[in-house]
């Protein structure tokens, strides 16, 4: 860990976790979600970015995996607590002001769609203080301004250490552009997200 918390973020009220992964982010995600316990109490939010003709495989599978409930998000439904919601293929997720979560066929960002950056954004917006953002594994730069966006919000900023990643690339470039909170392997991140959620 190249940086240890430094401030009682467990004392801190969080309302909604946001995760981006991308290269490698079938084992991460396989790994990091079992972490979280059935009683889980926030929403996960998650783009990965995947090919625009993907079935519902993924979720299928996480959701055997986890202890938690893993589906695609439905535009215009609330975020509800204790649910893992990950962007359907092709489709940018976005969190409303309301609360409620909507999927946009708008343009690529970073050459992506859906886009990590998108959704930190929009969610750094709603929930400010209270957001945790988390960058795993991955081969671009999407998620660093996000995560910063997450940071200036006032958020918990969590990157999966770089050492640990299948692909290296995206937690290094979010660590370069951020002040990160925590670097970890990623059943330490599971088992902060599931501390934090207490």
């Amino acid at each position: 860990m190249k940086k240890s918390i430094a401030k009682n973020f467990l004392a801190l009220d969080y309302e909604a976790i946001v995760m981006g992964v991308s290269a490698g982010g079938f084992q991460a995600l396989t790994i990091l979600l079992p972490c979280l316990p059935k009683n889980f109490s926030l929403p996960v939010l998650i783009v990965q970015h995947t090919i625009p003709n993907a079935d519902d495989f993924f979720p299928g599978y996480l959701s055997q995996k986890a202890h938690v409930p893993v589906r695609h998000a439905v535009d215009k439904e609330p975020v509800m607590p204790g649910i893992v919601y990950l962007a359907p293929p092709d489709y940018h997720l976005m969190v409303e002001y309301d609360r409620t979560l909507s999927l946009s066929v708008d343009d690529p960002v970073n050459f992506a769609r859906p886009s990590i950056d998108v959704l930190f954004e929009t969610a750094a917006a709603v929930y400010g203080p209270h957001l945790v953002g988390v960058i795993l594994t991955g081969a671009s730069a999407d998620g660093s301004l996000g995560l910063k966006a997450v940071k200036d919000a006032g958020g918990l900023a969590i990157v999966q250490h770089p050492r640990t990643a299948e692909v290296d690339f995206m937690p290094k470039s979010a660590i370069r552009t951020v002040e990160v909170d925590a670097i970890l392997p990623l059943k330490a991140i599971g088992k902060m997200l599931a501390r934090l959620a207490d």
